[in-house]
């Protein structure tokens, strides 16, 4: 049951949740939906606009400097508010630097800037996890992680939607300057906000071997690894080729672009939402069988329009039912990834099993692609349900078991929620 002395988050926090949870998205938004349109635009060649695709990569390997982020802090300025500052700031900075610069003509220059804010971005999440797990109780992980799934679509629609509907009239100059100055939103919530001081470690050096460690020798562990690496696989197996069949269907790019871009973010935002104040009151177990459920018919709802239904208000119906059922399964994964943190180590276990679940979503939606080519998309559907429903029957038996060492504090670290503990989480 929950602790009845425990305060309630504060509303400035969730703000600054939000914020930086939206911010971190925003310049990967806009290189990898508008950058890449804008290069075409102006005759660049494909094989150089695959470049831009490839800095969503430097996110799926963030846990190899996750543990720097754990270990080393600025006490005076708060452990993971020093590296938040930091990486805010530099965001700002290239965004302007990258304005100075000709799209075309000094392209390699953009282009490593570009790696560098993906660089920054990734480390940025890598903090923000880290002090999101420190901050939140266990009762409301649920509205945590629902404004952290908002916030990358909220970003992605801001970056890749509308500063890219907007270009026309700001250029790139000062599509540059608007993305900076909304990334300093964040930086401001941050200089008036005051991080707790945590209680040091002992075992101050979190090592990845132990950790990976732990999510194969035990049963627990690889059981855990199985859900991180199927549970989100079917609504992930979908999104990449959702894009081609709209083209395929005869959908103009601004149309695809607003349907998927603005009109599925919002959709998903509110499914993401919905599921973290779901989160909170029920049972784990329930959650997860829950939202295994909702993505059986988001992924159900694509075959639609490949069945025939090609009207337009079907074709809506079946996005927006994508969007809406699928999301609250990366909510749902996303706060019981939290409960698996430690308290010694939040950023780096956090980390670890965001980058095992990402890159293995990577490599399979690859895979999707080229089955797509080779047998077409219902072969995709029919294998994304698959993955779907032992989803569902890997959630069912679902019991809260850590998988992570945890090293002795010099202070009394704050204790699980036992509901937690036990597997029957409110």
């Amino acid at each position: 049951m929950n602790d009845p002395t425990r305060t309630k988050t504060p509303r400035s926090t969730w703000w600054l949740l939000a914020s930086l949870y939206t911010t971190q998205y925003l310049g990967l938004g806009f290189f990898v939906i508008a950058l890449a349109a804008l290069l075409r635009e102006q005759g660049a060649p494909l094989d150089q606009i695959s470049l831009v695709y490839m800095l969503g990569l430097l996110w799926a390997l963030k846990f190899l400097w996750a543990p720097l982020v754990d270990r080393i802090g600025v006490r005076r300025w708060g452990h993971y508010r020093g590296w938040l500052m930091l990486m805010q700031a530099g965001m700002m900075a290239c965004f302007l630097l990258i304005g100075a610069y000709d799209l075309i003509d000094d392209f390699s220059t953009i282009y490593l800037l570009c790696v560098v804010v993906a660089l920054l971005s990734a480390t940025q999440d890598i903090a923000a996890d880290g002090l999101a797990c420190r901050l939140i109780p266990a009762e409301e992980r649920g509205t945590g992680n629902g404004i952290q799934v908002a916030g990358g679509l909220l970003g992605n629609m801001l970056g890749g939607g509308v500063v890219l509907m907007a270009y026309p009239y700001l250029g790139w100059v000062g599509s540059m300057v608007v993305l900076a100055l909304a990334t300093g939103v964040a930086l401001v919530q941050l200089l008036v906000f005051r991080e707790p001081r945590w209680p040091v470690a002992t075992t101050a050096r979190p090592r990845l071997l132990p950790r990976i460690g732990g999510l194969l020798r035990a049963r627990p562990g690889r059981y855990w690894l199985a859900m991180l690496l199927l549970y989100p696989l079917g609504y992930n197996l979908m999104f990449i080729p959702l894009t081609p069949i709209l083209v395929d269907l005869g959908w103009s790019v601004e149309r695809i672009g607003f349907t998927v871009n603005v009109f599925g973010s919002v959709v998903g935002i509110i499914g993401a939402l919905a599921a973290g104040w779901v989160f909170n009151r029920v049972a784990r177990r329930n959650a997860l069988t829950g939202a295994a459920l909702l993505q059986i018919i988001g992924v159900g709802a694509v075959a639609l329009p490949l069945l025939g239904m090609t009207d337009t208000l079907t074709v809506m119906l079946a996005i927006g039912a994508f969007f809406l059922c699928c999301n609250p399964a990366t909510t749902v994964l996303a706060a019981v990834m939290m409960d698996h943190a430690s308290h010694d180590a939040p950023a780096t276990d956090y980390s670890l099993q965001f980058s095992l679940s990402m890159g293995f979503a990577m490599v399979a939606a690859t895979v999707s692609t080229s089955l797509a080519e080779q047998l077409g998309y219902l072969s995709v559907i029919w294998t994304a349900l698959a993955v779907a429903v032992v989803a569902l029957l890997l959630a069912l038996p679902y019991r809260f078991q850590p998988v992570f060492p945890e090293g002795e504090s010099t202070e009394d670290a704050p204790a699980l929620n036992p509901a937690v503990v036990t597997g029957d989480a409110r």
